[in-house]
């Protein structure tokens, strides 16, 4: 007689998928969150910062750190943002007119 356990596999069950790491779950993020099919998503008003720090709550690790490295990494594109940070893929993200305008005036 055996006494092994049923697997999930074939129980109808699914297996408990294995822990993203911190890069996947913000390219996931990215790639999930972001409106009609856009490339980039608000840190903030897309509900990012809340669902990272809820996933990673064991390990400590905070959504603004973690950003920082995959951006100084080139692994996404940044820029700030009223009331938080633009993410998304990297070359997804331009230099606002704004800035380059006042650059241009500048002679910079």
């Amino acid at each position: 007689m055996s006494t092994k356990k049923p697997t999930a596999q074939g129980s109808g069950e699914n297996p408990t998928p294995q822990k993203l790491t911190a890069e996947q779950f913000v390219l996931l993020a990215i790639e999930k969150l972001g409106k009609d099919g856009r490339p980039t998503i608000h840190t903030v008003y897309s509900g990012f910062n809340s669902a990272f720090r809820d996933y990673f709550k064991e390990e400590g690790l905070e959504p603004i750190a973690e950003v920082e490295k995959l951006k100084e990494a080139g692994k996404i594109a940044f820029r700030f943002a009223r009331g938080g940070a633009v993410i998304g893929k990297p070359g997804s993200i331009q230099a606002n007119a704004e800035a380059r305008d006042a650059l241009k005036k500048m002679g910079i």
